[in-house]
Formats: C-alpha cells, structure tokens, sequence
C-alpha cells in the first residue's frame, strides 16, 4: 500500500488504538481515529480525529462520511473500540451484557456496514477487527466478554467470505494482557452474588497481576499494522502469550487446556 492510504481507526485515545494509530501516521499514512468526545482528546501527531460513538448509528455515519468528505476513500478500518465487564454468568444482567455487546459486536457492524459501501465502490480495502485470544479460549468470570469475542471471531471470518469478492479482506488480530485500562477499569457486574465472591476476587486479582506485568501495546499495534498491510491472513496473535495460547489451544487436548486455564486464574 503506498503512503497515500487513508486509515481510520476506532477508539485512540488511548492504549492499544492510540499507538495504533501513532504508527500508521509514523509511516506517512493519513489517519483519522475516531473518539467520543474530541474536545478532551490529546492530540497525536499525525492524527485528526473524529467524533464518533460506535453504539449509536447515526454518530457512525456521521463520522465515516467525515472522512469520506475529507479523503474521499477509506482504504482501511482498524475495529480497535472495546469494553469489558467482569462477572459471574448468572449475576451479570441483560443490559450489562447489551451494553458490551452494543461496543463489542455491533460497533464493529456499524463501522463495517459504514465503511463498505465506499471499498466496494474502489473495488479495494481491509477491515482489521480486534478480537482477543478469549476470542478462542474462555475465562472464568469473563464469559460475557469472551461470547462478545466470539461473536466478533464468528462474524469477521463470514464477512471476509462476502466482501474478498470486491476486493475487500478481512482480519483478525487476537491479543492477550496487554498493558491498558481495558481490563483494569473493567466494571464489576452491579449485582454480585455472594456464592461467587471468593474466585471472582481471585480471578479479579490474577487480571490486575497480569495487566500489571504485559507488554505496552506497541506490540499488539505492530500486529495489528502487519494485519492491515501485508499479505492477508485471517487470525494475527502478536509475540509472547498470545500466540502460545493459541498453539495450545490448537495442538492441546481440552482437558489439559482447561486444567492449564484454570490454575493460571489461581482456581482449583
């Protein structure tokens, strides 16, 4: 892709969209990263940014034909805009989980179906979607998040049947801990039942443990740049965790990966 590429990411205001997109501009490319509020946004150089609330249709169309307006073409979207929850199946609610799934799994339809008309039209293009090795593995107590990962894995790989007929690729990049708010700003499920108490402080506890000591994103933004630049593949896992988590999960039979699974969340 020559320099002239036009990139729009979703969520840069920080962690892993934000050194995204600092990367892309690095490499000349002309970036728009869309966050909610654009008066509080930090600048980044290289990087002009656009209003936009994945959960709300119109505030998508609004933001993509922004960018249309400006550079006429869309030659790759970066799904990066995430939320997390942690809790018991049984004690998360419904709007708890639809307000994750509205960012998780409908954002990234509302971007895509935003951005599509436009690559079809230049017969061209690449949607990259941030999904997460839960994406291919559960957690205890991160079920919710893990099914909205899954969905997000489920939906990309039939979009990419659909779309390569235009020219259109679709990929996948699969991080694991990553140094960011994402999991540690990750609200609690509001009504906790007390039954679950004792693992979900312990599956809490090996989180924040694990955020504390993962990788910054620049690793999981080089994976990601890779997924959008270079020859297509489906599923990207950056070095490190990731990517032996998805060796095993490949290779393993279930039972020792369950076993595995559940003494690194310190649970018997």
């Amino acid at each position: 892709m020559s320099e002239s590429k036009v990139v729009v990411i979703t969520g840069v205001s920080s962690g892993i969209g934000r050194a995204t997109a600092k990367k892309f501009a690095e490499r000349g490319y002309q970036v728009f990263g869309t966050v909610r509020n654009t008066s509080k946004a930090t600048p980044l150089p290289g990087v002009q940014f656009v209003e936009m609330d994945v959960q709300d249709d119109a505030s998508v169309q609004r933001g993509i034909q922004f960018v249309i307006d400006r550079a006429k073409r869309i030659d790759v979207l970066v799904n990066n805009a995430g939320v997390a929850t942690v809790g018991a199946a049984e004690e998360t609610s419904i709007d708890e989980v639809k307000w994750m799934f509205e960012t998780n799994v409908f954002g990234i339809l509302r971007t895509s179906k935003a951005v599509l008309p436009h690559m079809r039209a230049q017969r061209s293009g690449r949607i990259v979607n941030v999904s997460s090795v839960l994406g291919f593995l559960p957690a205890p107590y991160m079920g919710l998040y893990s099914a909205a990962k899954h969905a997000v894995e489920g939906m990309s790989e039939t979009l990419d049947h659909e779309v390569r007929q235009f020219g259109i690729r679709v990929s996948l990049v699969e991080p694991s801990f990553t140094k960011t708010g994402l999991d540690t700003n990750s609200p609690q499920a509001a009504n906790k039942i007390p039954a679950y108490d004792t693992e979900r402080n312990l599956v809490s506890s090996t989180v924040a443990k694990s955020v504390g000591n993962a990788p910054e994103p620049d690793g999981v933004a080089n994976t990601i740049v890779s997924a959008a630049l270079g020859p297509w593949r489906m599923r990207h896992t950056p070095k490190g965790q990731a990517s032996l988590l998805s060796k095993l999960r490949r290779f393993l039979p279930a039972g020792p990966v369950d076993q595995s699974l559940r003494k690194s969340f310190g649970l018997r």
